[in-house]
């Protein structure tokens, strides 16, 4: 038996659970440990597990994780709590503007008064089908339009589309998006790896926000409603791209202990 130190984050309501592993003590390739550090019943619970490691050039690495235990694509929530966690730790030497690496590449962010402010990677394709758009904002993400939020069974209705022949083999997180103003939405999300509803998506928002655009083009700043709170999004529309993507909402710290393993 050893003593793990963690960290319990949310970012609206999107829950992790973080690892000073600068020193490389936890095994990154432990799908079954960090499975069981996510669980709910038996573990600490988390939609995720976030590694902050060391980078030889930027502020610091982050190494992201679903509660399935492998590792995964960006986690928008999660690099912003991921962020908030680096600052706290003292492992940024400037909290309102520092650089990190993730899967999908260098990351910007700023912290200020437990909002975090993360630039996302550019998006330049964009698939458009007759009743939904499909894009890659750091993880792939479907984006249904419909009337109303509270009357969509996302687990049922996402479950499908997530495991449908489209996506195969690796699916897609699957975003149901209620437009309330022309540049205010509701947005809930299934989420890959999760495998179930999760109380927010920052990836999947982003996502929302640039197909909101398209039917909307004359606004590139959204306020978003999810189940755990209020997020922003905007950007810059190029011809045929999206760049100087920002997503910002709250991120906070809950809690932290150790845990035997």
């Amino acid at each position: 038996m050893r003593t793990i130190n963690f960290f319990k984050y949310q970012g609206t309501g999107n829950d992790f659970v973080l690892i000073d592993n600068r020193d490389k003590h936890f095994d990154g390739d432990n799908i079954s440990l960090i499975h069981q550090l996510c669980d709910r019943r038996f573990g600490i619970g988390g939609d995720g597990l976030m590694l902050l490691e060391n980078h030889p050039k930027l502020d610091f690495t982050m190494r992201y994780f679903n509660s399935d235990g492998r590792e995964a694509s960006m986690c928008g929530n999660g690099g912003r709590c991921i962020a908030a966690f680096a600052v706290h730790i003292g492992a940024v030497s400037n909290p309102e503007d520092f650089s990190f690496m993730a899967v999908d590449g260098e990351h910007h962010a700023a912290y200020q008064n437990e909002i975090v402010t993360l630039k996302m990677i550019d998006v330049e394709e964009i698939k458009k089908g007759s009743d939904y758009t499909f894009l890659d904002t750091g993880s792939p993400h479907h984006i249904q339009f419909v009337k109303s939020t509270n009357e969509v069974d996302v687990r049922q209705q996402g479950k499908q589309i997530r495991y449908s022949d489209t996506y195969a083999p690796n699916g897609t997180n699957v975003n149901f998006v209620e437009q309330t103003k022309a540049n205010k939405l509701k947005v809930r999300t299934y989420e890959r790896g999760v495998e179930d509803e999760t109380l927010a998506c920052g990836t999947g928002v982003v996502a929302s926000a640039i197909s909101a655009h398209l039917k909307n083009p004359e606004y590139t700043d959204f306020d978003i409603d999810v189940l755990g709170g209020k997020l922003r999004v905007f950007f810059t529309p190029q011809e045929n791209s999206f760049k100087d993507i920002w997503l910002e909402g709250p991120a906070k710290f809950v809690f932290k202990g150790t845990i035997e393993i």
